[in-house]
C-alpha cells in the first residue's frame, strides 16, 4: 500500500510542477502558477501522513517505508532547486529568458558546485535520518523497525560515497581549498 502512495506522490509532484509551469508560460497566469508551485510540498505532507498512519496502524516497516523517508528528505533538500531549474529551462524555451547557466566542468567553480550539491545531499540525509529515527522511536518495537535501521546505514554510506566521488575528488583534481 505504501508503495502505491510513494508512486502517487511522485506523480503528483510532477503533475503539480507541470501544471504550475503551464499556467505560467502557457496561460500567462503567474499568480495561479505560484500558488500551484507552492502546493508541491503538500504532496510530501501526504506521503508523510500516509507513512506515519501505516506504521502506527501496526505495519512492519519495509523498504518502502525507508524509501518514503529518503524521498521526503531529498525532496526537502533538492525539491526547490529542481523546481527552480525546470522553471528556468521552460522560461528560456517558451518565454525568451536567457539560457540557464550550466555548472563549470572544472576548476575552483566546479569544486564549489560539488560542495554545494553535497551539502544539499547532507541536508536530505539529515531530514531522512531524522524521520527514520523518529519512526523507530514512535513504533518502539525493534522487530518491526529493523528495515528502517538498515536504511539509516545505507543512506549514511551513500552520503559518504557522494562526499568522496563529488567534492573530495573534485578538490583532488583541481586543488581548490575546502569550503
Amino acid at each position: 500500500m505504501i508503495v502505491v502512495v510513494i508512486v502517487a506522490c511522485e506523480v503528483g509532484f510532477w503533475v503539480v510542477l507541470v501544471a504550475g509551469l503551464l499556467t505560467r508560460y502557457g496561460l500567462g497566469w503567474p499568480r495561479t502558477s505560484s500558488a500551484l508551485l507552492l502546493c508541491a510540498p503538500l504532496v510530501d505532507l501526504v506521503l508523510l501522513a500516509a507513512t506515519v498512519a501505516d506504521l502506527r496502524g501496526g505495519a512492519v516497516a519495509s523498504a518502502a517505508h525507508g524509501l518514503a523517508a529518503a524521498y521526503l528528505g531529498f525532496s526537502v533538500a533538492f525539491g526547490h532547486r529542481t523546481i527552480q531549474a525546470l522553471d528556468q529551462r521552460v522560461a528560456h524555451r517558451f518565454a525568451g529568458a536567457p539560457a540557464p547557466l550550466k555548472p563549470a566542468r572544472s576548476g575552483a567553480v566546479r569544486v564549489r558546485y560539488e560542495w554545494q550539491q553535497w551539502r544539499r545531499a547532507a541536508l536530505g540525509w539529515a531530514v531522512a535520518s531524522t524521520l527514520l529515527v523518529a519512526a523507530i522511536g514512535v513504533v518502539g518495537d525493534p522487530g518491526r523497525t529493523a528495515e528502517l535501521s538498515s536504511w539509516l546505514t545505507g543512506l549514511t554510506l551513500a552520503l559518504a560515497a557522494w562526499l568522496v566521488a563529488g567534492p573530495v575528488l573534485a578538490r583532488a583534481r583541481w586543488g581548490s581549498p575546502a569550503p
